[in-house]
């Protein structure tokens, strides 16, 4: 055999194995086993009644033998507090040598799951056995979260990517903010549906991991029973239509947006059908192989909280109502520990999936504008922008939404703890930190 044939038959070979993929999948109940503080409305007063649809944590394991292993972690909760997120990241990195930048977790921000954050109490006002279910239920998730990946990754099998986006209209932009006469407020929809598939080498269809920039809150603080609201309503349905395929809901940037209308169980199974047939329509049409690329980055930015003072909450413990005497309590107690809160850790992430597909996860609320700008900015390159990932913090708002004022802007966060909004560096610290890690996994802004 000639050289010149050697060298055409190794630069073949290496080429096959970089565009091969393995792919695992796992999933894991994690519904709670007893009566709990369901999260996400303020004004309950009672632990959760019944169960509507079972609670999943979702995982999909991707292998590229040139770059290593990735995995993305899906869950039916209202979000993941840092505290769970860095332990479930720290034991995945002892046990499976995975990476933090390659472990995306998001959560689909359901107000109809259980409480996961004992230490979030300027919302919930829980006597001991309530707190105590709650810290137990933290402390099974935090093994749920790692069995489920290591699952996963004892699952991998050759694959094949593609992504497809279709689109969904029950999302609806909440906000109604005060502004001057005459003025008309912006209000950012985003009803795209990417969707991306998994199937075997004979095309049988493996997973479908679909996502929505909507919130799920389809269902009022009335509701007692534990779902997944429209989103567990989705991976149902769709569920029933592929026997066998696993379906994964990813929470996008939905921070301001509501499903519209909404307030009944029947609102939750039509928006879920939606959901799922918008995905399944997807699949049905031409979709577009994923050349693999797998790449990862992961930076922790600083968000600046606005100035505050020892004097502003010792008036709000006097004066304020329940929540907000709540919060003062908190702040005046970091105050006399010497750690007023002035910056906040914020992670953000991008896993580069393929030469044209990468996803973007970012922690918090995200309000729709990043999603929509991080899209514009990098244009011809296919990005997917989640929100809810890694850690819940705050809803995470534009310079429009706070000078707008409202409750992303700033009541949100008395419920969340916070002394107050962010300063307005927020949106250009968030939006150089997706930019610093699409530049690191090899992604191009788009030429202005």
């Amino acid at each position: 055999m000639t050289l010149i044939s050697i060298f055409l038959l190794s630069s073949f070979a290496g080429t096959a194995s970089a565009r091969d993929l393995n792919v695992g999948l796992a999933r894991l109940d994690i519904t709670p086993r007893q009566p709990t503080w369901l999260s996400g409305y303020a004004g309950r007063t009672k632990p959760s009644q019944a169960v509507a649809q079972r609670l999943w944590a979702k995982a999909i394991a991707i292998e590229d033998g040139r770059r290593g292993k990735a995995v993305i972690v899906t869950t039916d909760l209202i979000g993941l507090p840092r505290q769970i997120s860095d332990l479930v990241a720290g034991r995945v990195l002892k046990e499976y040598g995975i990476e933090r930048s390659r472990l995306l977790m998001n959560s689909s921000h359901t107000h109809a799951g259980p409480a996961v954050r004992p230490n979030l109490m300027t919302m919930y006002f829980l006597d001991e056995p309530q707190r105590q279910a709650v810290e137990d239920y933290a402390v099974k998730l935090t093994n749920d979260l790692v069995a489920v990946i290591g699952a996963s990754l004892g699952d991998l099998k050759p694959a094949r990517l593609s992504i497809g986006h279709g689109s969904a209209g029950f999302a609806a932009n909440r906000r109604n903010p005060k502004l001057p006469p005459g003025q008309a407020p912006v209000k950012p929809i985003d009803h795209d549906v990417p969707v991306i598939a998994v199937r075997g080498p004979d095309g049988k269809l493996r997973a479908a991991l679909f996502g929505y920039a909507c919130h799920n809150t389809t269902l009022g603080g009335t509701n007692y029973e534990i779902s997944g609201d429209y989103a567990g309503a989705a991976q149902i349905a769709f569920e029933a239509m592929q026997p066998g395929v696993q379906a994964m809901f990813l929470m996008l940037t939905g921070a301001d947006q509501n499903p519209t209308p909404r307030g009944t169980v029947d609102h939750v199974d039509r928006y879920g059908k939606e959901l799922a047939a918008a995905a399944g329509q997807v699949l049905k049409g031409t979709m577009k192989p994923v050349v693999p690329d797998l790449r990862a980055a992961y930076v922790t930015a600083e968000l600046e909280v606005a100035p505050h003072s020892r004097e502003q909450f010792e008036k709000e413990a006097q004066t304020g109502d329940v929540y907000q005497k709540s919060r003062a309590r908190e702040m005046l107690r970091a105050y006399d520990e010497r750690r007023p809160m002035r910056r906040v850790p914020y992670p953000v992430q991008a896993i580069r999936l393929g030469r044209e597909l990468t996803v973007v996860a970012l922690g918090g609320e995200v309000v729709v504008d990043y999603g929509l700008q991080t899209k514009r900015d990098f244009a011809g390159h296919d990005v997917i922008v989640a929100g809810y990932t890694h850690d819940v913090m705050s809803y995470i708002p534009t310079v429009r939404i706070l000078r707008e004022g409202g409750y992303e802007a700033d009541s949100s966060m008395i419920y969340y703890g916070m002394p107050g909004p962010y300063t307005e560096a927020v949106e250009e610290t968030v939006t150089q930190a997706i930019r610093k890690v699409l530049a690191r996994v090899g992604v191009k802004r788009k030429q202005p």
